[in-house]
Order: C-alpha cells, then structure tokens, then sequence
C-alpha cells in the first residue's frame, strides 16, 4: 500500500547515461508501475528518445531541474501542510487518505505542488501525481472523490492536525456582545 505513495526527488543524474543535470537544464521525467510500486526516471534531453519501453509509462513530463540550495537547518521544526503530508504518506494510514488529499490540494494551491497527470484506474481509483516544484518530488495521491458535504470535516481535521484554531461559529456572536450582555444581567440580576 506505501507503495503506492512513494516520494522520489528527481535524480541529480540522468538514469540513462549518469550525466549530472546542470542547473536549470530542461529533463524529461516518466513515471512507472512495477512489481514494487511506482518508478521514476528522470533523462536528460539526449537520452529521452531512447528511453524504452514508453508503453509502461504511467505518467511522463518535462520539467526544469535546480540545483538544490544549501540551506541551514531550522532550530525548530514546526509542522506545516508539507510536513505533515510527508508524515502521513510515510505512516500508510488508511483513515488518513481524506487529509492526505486535502493537504496536497492545498499544496497545489499554494504553488507547492503541480499535478503532472491524473490517472483512473481499472478498479475506478483515480490516482493524481503532483510534483513538487522546488525539489522535483513525485508524490502519487489517491483522489478519495470526496463529496462537498465531506470536504469541511476534512478541513477541520487538517487545521486540527496543523494546529490552526477553528474559525469562530458563523452562527454564535461575537465575544462583545457576549460580554455587554452578561454586565447588563449581572447588573439586573
């Protein structure tokens, strides 16, 4: 099942010929399925055509490779909509999958992520792969078809994990009013 999920940073070096990619070089990346799960390879434009087997391709894109940057790390690690959908993917929990959607969905939206393809399985799953557009990681989600009335659960349980307070209730007033209209009781009490 983890299987299904599994990240791959695009690779430093074409898989065909072992060349380093420079900086900002154009590759092209393809997406397999394999006894052990889903495969990426990355090639460098050389070595595309003679790439094999396109028939096996799930999913094949062109992106612009980045030299990773040096970064320092952070003296405390805080829990993001990233992170978080890293530690859910890698926990293979099954009642997780509805999060794992909404939180690559807001990855997307957030420019985080860009959906490379969206494929429909025999069995009717559909399956989204997004990219990463800074590291150039593959992430293969299941689209769970959520319906709208489900969406908002969804959402609170992401805040809840995310440690975001819940907007306050459309339907309560706010604390001022509240607060006069408990002196005018206490006053009149």
């Amino acid at each position: 099942m983890n299987a299904e999920w599994n990240i791959r940073a695009c690779a430093a070096t074409c898989i065909r010929c072992q060349r380093p990619f420079a900086d900002k070089e154009m590759l092209s990346s393809r997406l397999r399925f394999t006894p052990e799960g889903y495969l990426r390879d990355d090639f460098c434009a050389a070595c595309w055509p003679q790439r094999g087997q396109p028939d096996e391709e799930v999913s094949a894109w062109a992106a612009q490779w980045h030299a990773p940057e040096q970064k320092a790390p952070e003296p405390l690690k805080k829990e993001t909509a990233e992170s978080l959908l890293r530690e859910l993917m890698e926990t293979d929990d099954p009642s997780k999958r509805n999060v794992i959607f909404i939180l690559a969905v807001m990855l997307e939206r957030r420019r985080v992520l860009a959906e490379k393809e969206v494929q429909i399985q025999p069995d009717g799953l559909k399956i989204r792969v997004y990219e990463h557009r800074q590291t150039g990681e593959s992430f293969v989600i299941p689209d769970p078809q959520l319906r709208l009335r489900e969406i908002e659960d969804v959402q609170h349980e992401v805040m809840d994990l995310l440690g975001i307070p819940p907007p306050p209730d459309k339907n309560a007033p706010p604390p001022a009013e509240n607060e006069s209209k408990d002196a005018e009781n206490s006053e009149n009490g």
